[in-house]
């Protein structure tokens, strides 16, 4: 047998408990309550948080790099078409600034990531 303990509670709390219990004895609705607030406890518990690794805090960046490097090119194209002449040093500058991103990009890229094709 079950050894058993003496619980002190509120006698306004013995009286909800007697209005809402039904059939059911005070010990078996008490454990009731308890057993179903605990499954209700796991179920609406959220997930742990995800945090990005090490890894593809590397490829966002490899990634950021591409799609910057693909707005550079972009304008740069755009404003030699409209007939805009760049100035020489500041072009040949930015140029030797994208081939560097360019080699580094090549250097660190892995399959498996998504890519932006420019038409």
């Amino acid at each position: 047998m079950a050894e058993k303990r003496m619980l002190i509670v509120p006698a306004e709390l013995v009286q909800k408990i007697d209005d809402n219990r039904g059939d059911m004895n005070r010990d078996d609705f008490i454990q009731f309550l308890i057993d179903s607030q605990f499954k209700e406890e796991t179920k609406d518990k959220k997930p742990a948080p995800q945090y990005a690794t090490k890894e593809e805090m590397l490829s966002l960046e490899q990634d950021i790099k591409k799609l910057l490097k693909s707005f550079l090119d972009f304008f740069l194209n755009y404003g030699l078409e409209i007939g805009k002449e760049p100035k020489e040093s500041s072009f040949e500058e930015i140029t030797s600034k994208l081939k560097g991103l360019e080699k580094d990009i090549d250097e660190n890229d892995k399959k498996g990531r998504a890519t932006i094709k420019w038409k």
